[in-house]
């Protein structure tokens, strides 16, 4: 069963959580911007799960509660509900009763609520590093490793997924742990699916409606109970940041239970590594190709979530293959990418293998996925130091 605890927000500009796994259909929340940004057709975990002010995600009363004066649901929650049940047969009177018990949630909408726009937003990928790929993800990182060594290596050996990789997902997310959000899920995803603050971005308010749809499946499961579950402010849980979506398709046990508890250590990292295995983790490929790209590597760049290259069209292109990691990676879909920090005007290009792409299905964004990536190889580093 999945069990909610209540963590303590605070709000560290360094401890920023950026992005949570997406199910299929992009029935997920990550962080917000452009591919090799933060903005994607996903939401922003990147400002914190909880208040800037340190305050409890509790919902405070507003005006978006979903009741009509006489106690009914309002028409549009109303419509929702007989839809949902009859799409993924649960009973009318148990979507009816969480739907009715579903509060606004004020701080929800302030977090999601867009800033005024002054122009384009610049990308910026050494400052985005620089918040992840931190001294405090990294020593926690060694020690997390470290007291669940065994775990990761049961896993890693089933899933082909490095132990490191999974550190360094967690670490982004939660910071081990330290910040899962206390939010109830049920009033951000009613709040976000009908009150979403952004009217220029009305996919967005589908999506969450699809994440409250599969979080009333879960709670008629037995699953979890919707009434007390909580997460981030955008609904996602655990130390591994599932959306309602993800945690039905991707969540597993570690020992092969039927119940899966997303603030069970064991249990996250299981599903963390079965997420990107069956988003086409390959074994013993690194995310990046060991590769000198060559002057015009900037014309070989690409956008989207798969690679659109490989290794015979780069090397005739003047990439060359460095020294270590293999030759395997030579065989896969290749893809260089564009690393750029507009504010500082550089570029940093890299050849991705598909296990980086595999990381940009759990956050849609190139920025993600390379601090994953850097993460892990920074914790991989200190662990044999």
């Amino acid at each position: 069963m999945f069990r909610p605890t209540r963590i303590l927000q605070v709000a560290v500009a360094s401890l920023f959580l950026a992005g949570c796994a997406t199910s299929n259909g992009g029935h997920g929340a990550s962080a917000a911007g452009p591919m090799n940004q933060q903005n994607q057709t996903t939401v922003s975990n990147d400002r914190i799960n909880s208040s800037r002010n340190g305050n409890s995600g509790r919902p405070e009363s507003g005006p978006g509660d979903f009741l009509d004066a006489q106690g009914h649901l309002i028409p549009e929650v109303l419509a929702f509900a007989q839809e949902t049940a009859k799409t993924r047969q649960v009973p009318f009177n148990n979507v009816e009763s969480l739907l009715k018990s579903a509060r606004y949630d004020t701080t929800a909408v302030r977090l999601m609520t867009p800033p005024p726009r002054t122009g384009r937003i610049r990308r910026a990928w050494l400052s985005y590093r620089k918040r992840h790929v931190d001294p405090i993800r990294i020593r926690r990182g060694v020690e997390f490793w470290q007291a669940h060594r065994q775990t990761l290596d049961r896993v890693s050996a089933l899933t082909g997924v490095p132990a490191s990789i999974m550190v360094a997902i967690i670490g982004i997310e939660t910071v081990y742990g330290q910040y899962t959000g206390d939010h109830r899920v049920l009033d951000t995803l009613t709040t976000l699916g009908f009150r979403y603050p952004d009217s220029n971005r009305p996919e967005r308010q589908t999506m969450f409606r699809n994440q409250l749809a599969d979080l009333i499946v879960l709670d008629y499961q037995g699953v979890l109970d919707a009434r007390t579950v909580e997460g981030s402010f955008a609904g996602a849980m655990g130390l591994p940041q599932f959306m309602p979506g993800s945690l039905m398709h991707y969540a597993v046990s570690h020992d092969g239970g039927k119940q899966v508890d997303l603030t069970n250590t064991d249990d996250a990292i299981a599903s963390v590594g079965n997420f990107l295995k069956l988003h086409g983790w390959v074994r013993d490929v690194p995310a990046f190709a060991p590769v000198r790209l060559p002057a015009n590597a900037g014309d070989l760049t690409q956008d989207g979530l798969d690679p659109l290259s490989d290794w015979t069209h780069l090397e005739a292109e003047g990439a060359r293959a460095l020294p270590g990691g293999g030759t395997r990676w030579q065989s896969q879909p290749l893809g260089v990418i564009d690393l750029q920090d507009e504010i500082r005007g550089t570029h940093e290009y890299r050849c991705a293998t598909p296990n980086f792409f595999a990381i940009t299905k759990y956050n849609r964004s190139y920025f993600y996925a390379a601090s994953v990536a850097d993460l892990a190889s920074e914790i991989t580093n200190r662990m044999g130091s």
